[in-house]
């Protein structure tokens, strides 16, 4: 006689599994939740670019409109001490939009670096200056000469050398490229499309660059579109790449050569 339970015993069991549970279709597999894929580039959209929105632009707006014109106020001062504060002002009104924007989120990517960023800004800012050498006729002129202000001393030299070279491009680039470029180019992505948002955002944040010059000097059509061609340049590197890097380094380059140039003027003259 069998030892082995019948298929008709209480509890009884077949292929492991209970005689009761055949014929049930067997229970689906429980999945792991979807995990949302994070961005590594902010012109794909995601989460924290998304937060850039119409009060970065706000900010943009009312950090470097009061810069303008509380540095005007203060540059009308009759002090030797007046233009570097007035210089200071207006970086501090531009930073605090910076500071306003990348504290509501970090766009991915943006502040990354590759070697490229150094091919690209050198290059960039090189081919500029002497674009604008040659449209202001500096290939035949006589050299030295120089535009650098006589009767300056090696301190108030260095001085405008770090500003004009280090200083400026930094906040400049920050201001109208990492944050009202990106931002004006997310608000537009989805309706506009990629290629018309980078356009629009790229022609707007060129334009502000002119006025925030035209604001404290004069220009000519020259010098209008000099600044203009740095602006898109400039913003070009940063649609085109991701990344803010190439774009400031760019612009160093532009202002140092011209500060090198007029020094070695000075110089040999």
């Amino acid at each position: 006689m069998s030892d082995e339970p019948s298929d008709t015993a209480p509890g009884a069991v077949r292929g492991g599994l209970p005689l009761a549970e055949w014929g049930r279709s067997a229970p689906e597999p429980q999945t792991a939740p979807r995990r949302h894929r994070r961005r590594t580039d902010w012109r794909q959209g995601g989460r924290a670019v998304s937060r850039w929105d119409t009060s970065v632009l706000a900010a943009v707006g009312i950090g470097g409109g009061a810069g303008v014109v509380v540095a005007g106020l203060v540059a009308r001062i009759p002090a030797p001490w007046a233009p570097a504060v007035s210089l200071l002002v207006l970086w501090a009104g531009m930073l605090a939009a910076v500071a306003f924007a990348f504290t509501r989120a970090r766009p991915a990517g943006l502040l990354a670096l590759r070697p490229t960023d150094l091919v690209w800004g050198v290059g960039v800012g090189l081919a500029l200056r002497a674009a604008q050498g040659f449209a202001s006729g500096a290939n035949s002129a006589p050299f030295p000469s120089s535009n650098v202000k006589t009767g300056e001393g090696p301190a108030e030299l260095l001085g405008d050398a770090l500003a004009a070279g280090l200083a400026g491009p930094f906040v400049e680039e920050f201001f109208f490229r990492a944050v009202l470029l990106v931002a004006l180019f997310q608000l537009l992505r989805r309706n506009l499309g990629y290629v018309a948002a980078a356009l629009t955002a790229t022609l707007v944040s060129a334009g502000a660059f002119i006025c925030l010059h035209a604001a404290f000097a004069s220009l000519s059509l020259a010098d209008g579109l000099q600044l203009f061609f740095v602006g898109a340049a400039c913003a070009a590197l940063v649609v085109l790449t991701g990344r803010i890097w190439g774009a400031v380094l760019a612009h160093v380059v532009y202002n140092v050569t011209f500060v090198l140039l007029g020094l070695i003027g000075v110089a040999l003259a």
